[in-house]
């Protein structure tokens, strides 16, 4: 089926949706979008015979900033009151689903819904749908050994499920591309989270501690209370945080924080560092022009900021920025990486990363 199923935060459906129809379109695939059955869930539809699969050859999850995550739909049906795991069989048995040898099975359910016997549910519906797939031939009893493609379930309801898969080179990392994060008590705000699941998307856990390890230097603008800092003091960097607003006095004791009274957009290091953050809440084609200046000029190597969309002008902002980040970039001599996305602990901004590659 030419079906596609995107997750985005509740909301963002229509700038998930705009974001993949145009970038479908410069592929060659073309398609529309609808708002699904659910908060944070887009459907899109492909046209002219085109599969899913072609689209998903041809976009990566990546490079995607509103889509955390997504799925090629091979059915959509009724659930019945008694024997699920049978329709599903049943459904998965006919002539025009064509499922692949899957290596697990995902049953997923909508971002923040609200029922807690439909969670339950879907907990406990696992172990005996993964069973009855084995039983019926559908999914190998050694699932080690197919571990490419994945079998996803959505359940929109007790009486709705959509069936599709995910394959693993062209998903988010993370069920829902959600990484599940605590926050320790010592933190000094929530925004500290947003710099730690920065790190998670923007980098595969095995190059951690080469982007951040080894006693590197930051710079964190408009740092105060210093929810950054304090994630860049725990990698064991020396900080200097920048804002004109007071820091978190255990932060300060740490010794590894020196604090400067100024306006983040215009103060300068006297030599370059490792990072540069950025969680200034302001216009945001200024913080993006400032923050590739400090890439440009070489004042930092690395730096995620976040930039602050307008509501009701979200996508077209961002392309905006993105515009001038590029050509910013492009009319140097860098080696440069730039990637963006709408976190899970972003509200109305996005989180981009560059990196000077030189």
């Amino acid at each position: 089926m030419g079906r596609l199923v995107l997750f985005c935060r509740p909301g963002f459906e229509t700038d998930a949706g705009r974001e993949l129809t145009d970038m479908a379109a410069q592929r060659g695939c073309y398609g529309y979008f609808s708002v699904g059955p659910a908060g944070g869930i887009v459907e899109f539809h492909l046209s002219g015979g085109e599969r899913a699969s072609d689209l998903m050859a041809r976009v990566s999850i990546d490079e995607l900033v509103f889509t955390r995550d997504w799925i090629e739909v091979l059915t959509v049906l009724e659930l019945p009151a008694e024997d699920r795991v049978g329709a599903v069989i049943e459904a998965l048995r006919l002539p025009d689903v064509a499922l692949p040898p899957c290596g697990r099975l995902e049953v997923r359910l909508p971002e923040g819904h609200d029922d807690g016997d439909l969670g339950r549910f879907a907990r406990k519906w696992v172990a005996p749908l993964s069973k009855g797939l084995r039983g019926a031939g559908l999914m190998p009893a050694d699932q080690d050994s197919h571990g490419d493609y994945r079998l996803e379930i959505l359940l929109t309801g007790f009486d709705q499920a959509w069936v599709g898969i995910s394959r693993a080179a062209n998903r988010s990392r993370f069920l829902g591309g959600i990484p599940r994060l605590r926050l320790p008590a010592s933190a000094p705000s929530r925004s500290a989270l947003k710099l730690e699941e920065a790190w998670k998307v923007f980098f595969p856990e095995e190059q951690a501690l080469f982007y951040l390890g080894g006693g590197k230097k930051a710079v964190d603008l408009g740092a105060a209370p210093g929810g950054w800092s304090w994630q860049l003091v725990r990698q064991g960097m020396m900080v200097t945080a920048v804002d004109n607003g007071p820091m978190q006095a255990e932060l300060m004791a740490t010794g590894q924080v020196q604090h400067v009274e100024a306006d983040g957009y215009t103060w300068r290091p006297k030599r370059g560092v490792d990072w540069m953050v950025c969680d200034i809440v302001d216009h945001p084609r200024r913080t993006a022009k400032m923050a590739v200046s400090w890439i440009v000029d070489r004042m930092c190597r690395y730096t995620i900021f976040n930039l602050k969309l307008p509501m009701k002008k979200r996508y077209d902002e961002w392309l905006i920025c993105r515009e001038l980040i590029e050509e910013a970039l492009s009319e140097t001599e860098l080696n440069w990486f730039f990637k963006a996305s709408h976190l899970y602990h972003d509200r109305e901004e996005i989180t981009c990363f560059i990196e000077r590659r030189d």
